[in-house]
């Protein structure tokens, strides 16, 4: 039984129980993916206080008061419902990081311009922090700050559209791809910031987007495997943070590439938090040319954390 429906079960009995609605939609859209969950991630709240250091043991299950306790942040505004397959977004914080390295110029960022167009503002609809976005190669002047857990040289807070494309507009490919790095200084502060908050569920979950033509030119693999090495040892849920690698283009290594990183994190025996996917410009099936189809939009924005809920350990009922 997964945690929502323990949930579920547990709150049946109150007239005003969010999860009385039926939320099917994420199925409708994604009917390949069984592993979904049509049950959302617990809300995020801000008046959460930090207290003491968190502890660093290893992949203990989670206590039933934890569950409790993140039962009692679930409320009726951040449910999935039959309206909006999208509701989980409300939940995370969601964050673009795009390749600009040389390889990408020409018709392959163009191609990313238009991913953009079409995900970007279902995710500013929903995130009242508004996203956050980030290059492998440019860096802005702006610092993110380690109580915020943001890394430097990123935009953030972007609330449309027209703010991310005249960014967009004003950054022109070049150099490597040294996709390992840049994901490793997104990454750190966010870590830090979990670890000292005392209160790992207080911190909102990130959905990190990384939209490239594939191969990397350093190792990734060894980042995000220490960073899932970190979650475990934080014990937070499965669905804290994802990483979604979209691939633009349609090169064969690249597609090997992205498919053995994500593969290799299940052998590597820590949290799988990679989930890859990738779009050609001439059109999906239900979607016009230079479009994305519902299903694929959903799992872009979602493929990385959702399906993880399902897999959470829960306490007995």
């Amino acid at each position: 039984m997964s945690f929502f429906g323990f949930i579920k079960r547990k709150f049946s009995k109150s007239s005003n129980n969010p999860f009385f609605q039926d939320s099917k939609d994420i199925r409708k859209y994604f009917p390949e993916s069984p592993g979904i969950a049509s049950d959302p991630p617990p809300a995020y709240t801000q008046d959460a206080a930090p207290v003491a250091q968190a502890s660093s043991a290893l992949n203990v299950p989670r206590a039933p008061s934890a569950a409790s306790s993140r039962a009692n942040r679930i409320n009726r505004d951040m449910v999935t419902n039959d309206d909006d397959p999208y509701a989980f977004l409300t939940s995370f914080d969601t964050i673009f990081l795009i390749d600009d390295s040389s390889s990408m110029t020409g018709s392959r960022w163009e191609q990313v311009r238009q991913v953009l167009k079409n995900i970007v503002p279902i995710c500013t609809k929903r995130d009242k922090d508004g996203i956050d976005l980030y290059f492998i190669n440019h860096r802005s002047n702006n610092t993110g700050g380690a109580s915020e857990g943001k890394a430097d040289g990123g935009y953030y807070n972007i609330s449309n559209l027209d703010t991310v494309t005249k960014i967009f507009n004003g950054t022109r490919p070049s150099g490597s791809t040294p996709t390992g790095e840049r994901l490793r200084s997104i990454l750190k502060p966010y870590l830090a910031k979990l670890d000292a908050s005392g209160d790992p569920e207080s911190v909102k979950p990130i959905n990190i987007i990384v939209i490239t033509d594939g191969v990397p030119t350093d190792d990734p693999e060894s980042v995000i495997v220490q960073a899932a090495k970190k979650l475990d040892g934080m014990d937070v849920p499965l669905y804290q943070a994802g990483i979604q690698f979209f691939q633009v283009g349609s090169e064969a290594s690249a597609s090997k590439s992205l498919k053995e990183l994500d593969d290799d994190l299940v052998k590597q025996g820590v949290r799988d938090m990679v989930d890859t996917c990738s779009w050609k410009a001439d059109g999906a099936k239900g979607a016009a040319r230079g479009e994305l189809s519902a299903p694929q939009i959903l799992k872009v924005v979602l493929g990385a954390v959702v399906r993880k809920i399902d897999r959470a350990s829960t306490p007995p009922v």
